[in-house]
Parts: structure tokens; sequence; C-alpha cells
């Protein structure tokens, strides 16, 4: 990863903002920025260095990954290490007017004590997705890892296929995916696995439950791994027992606004508009009011990320982003149908990071 490139891209942000640094606090900003995994840091972005501030537990790990920045290693929290190693290097402290820091990842209790700590005359302002901005476009050494998480990912629906039958729990279903995980290299799953069978499959997060897989119905897996930093995001709907005509009308609805969303992402597309392209199938197959939610979101360190496909969003894509498409009916009480693949969007159009078929499965 070219940390160095992605902290000069922060840094020659920074008088946009009117800011003199940023604290970055939120752990995968973090991880981006210096290549950092441990659970306590802060990492002080000015115009002309990066400080990662730490305790002793990270001692060795800091100084192993960390890249770009000085390792400085506290006795107390890393943003109270920050403020102190602040005052005791006025030469710093003097060129910081006004600094931003992570406002949405700070707690109130965190900012006072931030404000207590730092030299006086630092100004702390709350400054928003500055990294996440970076982020939200890909590089070529993350589209390699993210392909190669998703193909990963993808693998665990051939587990699933295995196991699903009436009488096995969500959860024997959910484990033998997770533990097929683990063994294939994965550092874990991005998410807690859902799989919904039956009426459950009408909850768009239906966690995996103790209910078993009922004799005839629809069943929602959705599931994820994170391999090297990077998570991945798919769901696929099967079918077990014998499907009536109108299960199969809306599955197959819900194949087709997807591919429809898919078709309708390119660079300078509107977010809104990949949104509409999935509901205007489902509204054609009436089925339009059964989507409860947005068609999609940006996927890379966090399962969700920036850009959000949903209605009303008039950011456009832009070559680099990674998205999932994931359209979906839930008819409460009845069943539930979703359909999602994770897509990168392409100089032309876009690329499925694991093309596989979409035809209804029944077991």
């Amino acid at each position: 990863m070219n940390y160095k490139r992605r902290q000069k891209q922060l840094q020659s942000s920074l008088a946009s903002f009117r800011l003199d640094a940023l604290l970055v606090t939120h752990l995968p900003n973090i991880r981006y920025l210096c290549g950092f995994t441990g659970s306590a840091g802060a990492l002080l972005v000015t115009e002309k260095q990066c400080v990662f501030f730490t305790d002793g537990r990270y001692t060795a790990q800091s100084r192993a990954e960390v890249s770009g920045a000085r390792v400085v290693i506290g006795r107390k929290t890393p943003l109270a290490s920050l403020a102190d190693w602040l005052k005791s290097q006025k030469a710093v402290a003097r060129n910081l007017k006004r600094a931003g820091f992570e406002g949405e990842h700070v707690s109130f209790a965190g900012y006072k004590s931030l404000i207590k700590g730092m030299p006086s005359g630092i100004r702390l302002s709350p400054a928003s997705s500055l990294v996440e901005s970076i982020r939200i476009i890909k590089d070529s050494d993350e589209l390699a890892l993210m392909k190669e998480a998703a193909l990963l990912g993808a693998s665990l629906f051939d587990r699933a296929l295995e196991v699903i039958r009436p009488g096995v729990k969500e959860t024997e279903v959910a484990a033998e995916m997770e533990y097929a995980a683990s063994k294939a290299g994965a550092e874990g799953m991005s998410f807690s696995t859902i799989i919904a069978a039956g009426q459950r499959s009408a909850l768009p997060h239906g966690r995996a439950s103790n209910q078993p897989i009922p004799l005839d119905g629809f069943v929602v897996c959705d599931f994820g791994v994170i391999l090297a930093g990077y998570c991945s995001d798919r769901t696929r709907t099967v079918y077990v027992g014998r499907p009536s005509g109108e299960a199969r009308s809306a599955y197959e609805a819900v194949r087709e606004a997807q591919q429809a969303a898919l078709d309708a992402v390119r660079p300078g597309q509107k977010l809104g508009e990949v949104d509409q392209a999935a509901r205007k199938v489902l509204q054609k197959h009436k089925l339009a009011k059964y989507f409860t939610h947005s068609t999609g979101h940006g996927v890379g360190l966090e399962i969700h990320e920036a850009p959000r496909i949903a209605a009303g969003q008039e950011d456009q894509l832009k070559p680099g982003m990674v998205i999932t498409i994931e359209p979906g009916v839930y008819l409460p009480g009845k069943w539930g149908i979703r359909i999602e693949d994770m897509a990168v969007v392409t100089d032309s159009g876009c690329e499925v990071l694991a093309p596989a078929t979409k035809e209804l499965i029944v077991r």
C-alpha cells in the first residue's frame, strides 16, 4: 500500500478546509493512512509531517506496521499522548492555529478531554469525512485485495447450498459458512451472517436464529468476509420446497431490478438514478412498495462506506468506487428476496467482482 501517497493527498487538502492539522482517531482511517491494525491509536497529520500515537501494548506492532509516520509510545490514551506531545513541541504547536478532529468518531467526553489537554492557541474544529472522501476511490492495490475478498466470500455460498435443507437451523448454516471462511484464510466475517428462512426472510437484516429451515419457503443468505482488512458483501436467495408461480415471478422481478441497476452504473451517473433504475423495474411488477431500503452502499475497510446508492442522492459515480447493488422485496409474514453483488465502477461502466449465476436455485 502506498501510504505516503495517501498521506500527501490528505495533507494537500488541509488548506482547502482552512485546517493546519487533522487529528485522526477512527481506526479504519488510521489503517488506511499508515497501516496500523491495532485497537488504540491516534494520528496527527499536519502539512509537513505525520505522527502516530499509541500505548505500550503496541510498541512492537506499531513499529512493524506504521509507514510514513513517526511513532510515539505514550503512557496515556493516544489522544492524551498527542496533546502532551504538542505541549512539548512548541515549534510545531505554534504553527497549528486550527486543528480538525473527526467529530463523528469522537465522543463528547473525548472532546472535552481533548479541549482540556491541548496547548492554548490551538482551536479545535470538527472536520467530517476528510479521510473518507479519499477512501471512496480505491487504488489498484485495494481493488486487487477486494476482488480476492469478494471471490473468497462468494465461495461460501457453495457450502451453504450443501447444508441448507428443511429442519437445519439457520445458525447451523451460518456456522458452516463461517468455519469455511476461516479455513480459507479469512480474518473474520464482515458482519454477522444473515440466514433468514421462511417468514423470517422478510426481515432485511434477519440474522441467523435457532429457527429451523421450514419445508417450503425462501432462504436469504447475506454474508461477507474480511481479507487483509477489506470487506466483501454478497446476498443470494434460494428456495426450499416447490416455489409457486408468484414466488418465481417475484424472484425474477428482483433479479431484473438488480441487473437494471448494474446496467445503470457508470461514471457520471447520479447515485439516485441507479437506485431509481431498480425501483422502476419493481414498480412495473407492482412490488416497489416492498423494497424498503437503499439499493446499495460503498464497501472497503468498512462494510458500509460512502457512497450511498439511494433515492435523492445527487453525487455522481466515479471510476474506482466499489459499491453493492442489492435490491430486495419483503412481504411481512410471507417471504423476502434479495440479490446482491459488489461492483467496481470502471471508465465505461462497472465490473462485478465475483460474477456468478443468479438463476433461482431450488433445494
